[in-house]
């Protein structure tokens, strides 16, 4: 298949305006340059570093070719630069993938995501991490990747940090934390340049091996999107989403699919793809009930 190279790509003309409200909420809450004041002290870029440094196997065109020109692939598409260093780690029985480093990224992604998704499906994947260095968001969100720990480095009588933390700002960072993947995911669609691609992708990643993938298992995937999509969810119970939201390992992968199909159904996909200058496009800002309304990450999906 022959992808479009999208040189000049600029991440606010694919990202999703929940990332945007969240994030811009994120930024307002107390605390939160207090908390990047005390992870710059522990130096937790660098911590994080070596921990892929001396834990996990770093991919070079030598011992792992294919991994390695799938990223390759899917920045030069992006137009990401300098290419961030890839680390497989150990199986874990489902596909992890995380990306850490402000200064540095580095990319880490474990056995059985190199053995369950097909070369395509690698685009989508390392698009969605590479999203997060495009939109030039690693420092928050490496924030909330070390945010377990960091509580437990900082008690309450750090500086207020524990009532800071338990005022609401977590939960603000958890929020936009999940809002981001979904301009992520568009980052994987427009990496891998298929629709169908991204949806046994996604698939994968709720935990189904590729044995499993017949037309009625995706064809039912899509149906069940969305109609998640279309479900209003302001009902639900608060502690719910609460609880939803700090489990950073529920992928949330219908919910991410139904979003990402309303992107892609609504064309707005086809018009970045089919832009004949992105250096000079222009940015495309989504307006939606949310925006006008206000932004709540506990009432609002």
């Amino acid at each position: 298949m022959q992808r479009k190279i999208l040189t000049g790509l600029n991440s606010q003309t694919y990202e999703h305006p929940f990332d945007r409200k969240a994030l811009a909420s994120l930024q307002k809450m107390p605390g939160v340059s207090l908390l990047l004041k005390k992870i710059n002290e522990y130096g937790i870029d660098r911590l994080l570093r070596i921990q892929s440094l001396g834990s996990s196997i770093r991919v070079t065109p030598r011992n792992f070719p294919q991994l390695h020109q799938a990223l390759v692939e899917t920045c030069e598409i992006l137009d990401v630069k300098p290419l961030p260093e890839l680390y497989l780690f150990r199986a874990t029985g489902h596909i992890v993938t995380y990306i850490v480093g402000v200064e540095k990224p580095l990319i880490g992604i474990n056995l059985d995501g190199m053995e369950w998704l097909n070369q395509d499906e690698l685009l989508y994947v390392l698009g969605h991490e590479v999203a997060r260095i495009k939109s030039q968001h690693m420092v928050y969100h490496q924030m909330a990747f070390v945010m377990p720990t960091l509580k437990n480095l900082l008690s309450s009588t750090t500086l207020g940090v524990g009532g800071l933390v338990a005022s609401g700002m977590e939960l603000a960072l958890y929020n936009w934390q999940m809002m981001a993947r979904f301009t992520a995911d568009r980052a994987g669609l427009l990496a891998c340049q298929d629709i169908d691609v991204a949806t046994t992708a996604l698939i994968k990643i709720a935990g189904l091996p590729e044995e499993y993938l017949s037309a009625a298992v995706i064809e039912d995937f899509l149906t069940q999107a969305r109609e998640f999509a279309s479900q209003n969810l302001d009902t639900a119970d608060r502690l719910t989403k609460i609880l939803s939201y700090t489990e950073a390992t529920i992928p949330w992968v219908v919910m991410r699919a139904g979003e990402l199909l309303k992107w892609y159904d609504s064309g707005d996909y086809n018009n970045v793809i089919q832009q004949p200058n992105l250096n000079t496009s222009e940015e495309k800002q989504e307006n939606t009930p949310e925006e006008t309304e206000g932004w709540n990450f506990l009432t609002s999906w």
